[in-house]
């Protein structure tokens, strides 16, 4: 979905975008909707974009086809973005995560030693260091007891990540590494819940387009834990103009790590989740409830003052406006989700 958007945002503004993926997404989370078809299918019919079927575990392919294109300009999306899934196939996620991101880095260094890369990251870096930080329990949330949000020094040590943390944290830092060993122009942006249209969500990923869905469709979800974990969301198109912001900089700031979510002003809770899209939708569906997934961190909030202060960036749409901008895009093409 981030790869998707930000395709289309550089080639609208007249830039030659390369996109490259192995279409695996629908594979990887068990489905057989053709999620990411379908946006592979959308950006076909767009002006100034190359689509190439390739895999960025493949070294000697990603080697050439760098080679050939001198790219300016990269993006790393391209992941494994399940925690199930790492838990089930930590090798494969391992191959993906870690092994692809360095095969790119090597590829743009050989391609364009000058060019730019943005590497997006996770808050699952931080592992269960997060949950060790002191909560307190209001109505329908839980909140920090004592900071407004995790920056950019919090521990990633001495801790669990699940595999999927564990390989994302290791293309973070080799990403980090090329910057300082090799002058590549590269920021690592460690994301919280990204959201946005031609999302199609599952449980272990895209959370909130998967709530969106199920309402639509009037077919239960279900709670892991009672409700109150809270997340910060980041609509897909303010994520875009964090890397615009950095890319237009002059690039003091070299292998530079950025905390970007919603923040503080942009968080909510399954809970009130739940309740707003009973609103908006003005029915009701069955929620279950399961235990506690011990993977999961119950509350994540970035602190994004240093993007703010660096990249002069804060984020413009609300949690409300982006649902409601997803619940629209879902409605208009039910055919997609109504089998």
């Amino acid at each position: 979905m981030i790869g998707s958007h930000c395709a289309e945002h550089f080639a609208k503004k007249k830039n030659k975008v390369v996109v490259i993926d192995n279409l695996l997404r629908s594979t990887i989370f068990g489905s057989k909707d053709k999620s990411v078809e379908y946006n592979w299918q959308y950006l076909s019919t767009l002006p100034n974009i190359k689509l190439l079927k390739k895999d960025v575990r493949d070294r000697s392919e990603m080697m050439r086809v760098f080679a050939r294109e001198k790219p300016d300009v990269v993006i790393h999306t391209a992941g494994q973005p399940g925690v199930k899934y790492s838990l089930e196939n930590p090798f494969i996620d391992y191959e993906i995560n870690a092994s692809g991101t360095i095969n790119v880095l090597e590829a743009l260094r050989k391609a364009n030693k000058k060019g730019m890369f943005i590497y997006t990251s996770t808050n699952k870096v931080y592992g269960n260091n997060v949950n060790a930080v002191p909560l307190k329990s209001q109505a329908k949330r839980y909140a920090f007891k004592s900071i407004k949000g995790i920056n950019e020094h919090f521990s990633i040590d001495l801790t669990g990540h699940t595999p999927y943390g564990v390989s994302k944290l290791t293309g973070d830092l080799y990403t980090q590494d090329y910057a300082q060993i090799f002058g590549i122009k590269s920021a690592i942006f460690r994301m919280s819940c990204i959201y946005g249209t031609r999302q199609f969500g599952f449980e272990d990923q895209g959370w909130l387009a998967w709530f969106v869905i199920r309402f639509f469709l009037g077919k239960p979800v279900t709670i892991y834990g009672d409700g109150k974990q809270v997340r910060d969301i980041l609509w897909v198109g303010d994520l875009i103009k964090a890397f615009e912001a950095f890319l237009s900089r002059d690039f003091r700031y070299k292998g530079e790590v950025f905390n970007v979510g919603g923040g503080q002003e942009n968080t909510i809770s399954l809970l009130e989740l739940i309740d707003f899209l009973e609103k908006l939708m003005g029915r009701r569906v069955a929620v279950k409830y399961g235990p506690w997934r011990k993977f999961d961190q119950k509350v994540y909030v970035s602190d994004i003052s240093k993007a703010e202060k660096l990249l002069k960036w804060k984020p413009q749409v609300s949690p409300h406006e982006g649902l409601g901008r997803i619940y629209e895009w879902v409605s208009q093409n039910e055919h997609l989700f109504k089998k």
